[in-house]
């Protein structure tokens, strides 16, 4: 008896949530909602405080991080044997 009870305690909150979507309750509806509006909120006009966007400075196409590694790996002779 104790095994089926170690082996179901696990799932009782599946069930709980199981048998709440069956009665037609959806649990965080409710919060699902007030999220979803308080992000599509109403829409401040941002262009009348935004500042002037500033100029993106040149692309570099210089190899960095891992690709720079390799690099350096990959024009490395291989060792003499010795």
């Amino acid at each position: 008896m104790a095994e089926l009870v170690t082996f179901l305690l696990p799932a009782l909150p599946l069930l709980g949530l199981l048998l709440t979507l069956l009665l037609g309750h959806y649990p965080g509806c409710e919060a699902i909602v007030r999220l979803s509006e308080r992000i599509a909120g109403p829409r401040r006009n941002r262009d009348t405080s935004r500042r002037p966007a500033l100029p993106k400075p040149p692309r570099s196409f210089a190899p960095g991080g891992g690709l720079l590694i390799a690099l350096g790996h990959a024009q490395r002779p291989p060792p003499l044997p010795a």
